[in-house]
């Protein structure tokens, strides 16, 4: 069976990373269901140019608008393999938190915990408040992950798309839809 995962980018900065998520499940084979939120389209032509909006779109896979909260991926019904928010703005984690579902994005993944599948979340906020650190207790307490998209200094990354190409393989990782694909410790130092 083919995997089917739900990618949601929502506004907060490092949507390159949200971006590599997609290339890695669509190199793996999988269906991807994406949803971009409406800030995350102005910060996706912000970072990554003003034509890398229409580069995703042309992508093969079911694109959403996020005000479509009677999609098919807004029900249990639909099946699917996990769920990744990258980057994940705390605004997105504290609807998330509170099951706050006014938009798509969060309710695919309220979907995600109630049905107990996989729900990746790539926090992007620093430096965090109480407020922020509650609210990825809540979510983390309902089922998900929460993993800030922290490089992997150990690898001795060459630059930016290697440290987003690794944040991104260690998220799909934990989807465990395939064999891992990122790199992993060997307890030397790498060359």
């Amino acid at each position: 069976m083919t995997a089917r995962v739900v990618v949601g980018i929502s506004g907060a900065s490092g949507a390159a990373i949200g971006a590599e998520i997609v290339w890695n499940l669509l190199n793996l084979g999988a269906e991807v269901d994406l949803i971009i939120s409406a800030a995350a389209k102005r910060t996706i032509a912000e970072e990554l140019g003003p034509d890398a909006l229409a580069e995703i779109s042309a992508l093969p896979l079911r694109h959403h608008d996020p005000s479509d909260i009677g999609a098919t991926i807004a029900s249990g019904s639909t099946r699917t393999s996990g769920m990744i928010v990258a980057p994940c703005s705390m605004r997105t984690l504290s609807a998330i938190a509170h099951s706050l579902s006014d938009n798509l994005l969060v309710r695919a993944a309220d979907v995600h915990l109630k049905e107990r599948r996989p729900l990746i979340l790539i926090a992007r906020e620093t430096p965090l408040h109480l407020g922020h650190l509650r609210a990825m207790t809540a979510v983390t307490e309902m089922g998900a992950i929460v993993t800030p998209p922290v490089p992997a200094f150990y690898l001795r990354p060459a630059g930016m798309d290697e440290v987003i190409e690794q944040i991104a393989r260690r998220a799909v990782d934990l989807l465990q839809i395939a064999p891992a694909t990122a790199i992993a410790w060997d307890g030397g130092i790498p060359t």
